[in-house]
């Protein structure tokens, strides 16, 4: 039994003449609000308003960043300025210097080992077991 398979599925149809379903509803939503602006405001504000609309529709219809339709880096912009953003902090080591001699003389650097792999693990299982990390001596 012999199958057909669907090929150019990333190609959407042309159903309005040259345009895509997405393609005419951006331009005629864009037409549209700038007639309403047309009609309701005065020339002027009506034209300094509307011309943005139309331009803007026209820029979601046809015009691609990268490869990617315009919507997207619409879509990306706000969620990018509206949404949370986890701003992340890298430790970095710490440096330890110790003299030698005198001022004059260089002076020997090493790093700091880090005291456990997962300092997370621990307070994670010293708080599961109720325990403190520290001994009672350290404690301030």
């Amino acid at each position: 039994m012999k199958f057909q398979v669907p090929q150019f599925i990333e190609v959407e149809d042309k159903i309005f003449g040259p345009f895509t379903f997405k393609q005419m509803v951006y331009v005629a939503g864009s037409i549209g609000l700038a007639f309403i602006a047309w009609t309701l405001l005065p020339k002027l504000i009506a034209i300094l308003v509307g011309g943005p609309i139309i331009v803007f529709g026209l820029m979601l219809a046809f015009y691609k960043i990268n490869k990617q339709p315009f919507i997207n880096i619409v879509e990306s912009a706000f969620k990018f300025f509206f949404n949370k953003r986890l701003y992340v902090w890298k430790k970095e080591n710490k440096i330890i210097t110790k003299k030698i001699a005198p001022i004059s003389q260089k002076q020997e650097v090493s790093f700091v080992p880090k005291l456990s792999e997962s300092k997370l693990k621990d307070l994670s299982w010293s708080l599961d077991i109720q325990e403190s990390i520290y001994s009672k001596d350290d404690q301030r």
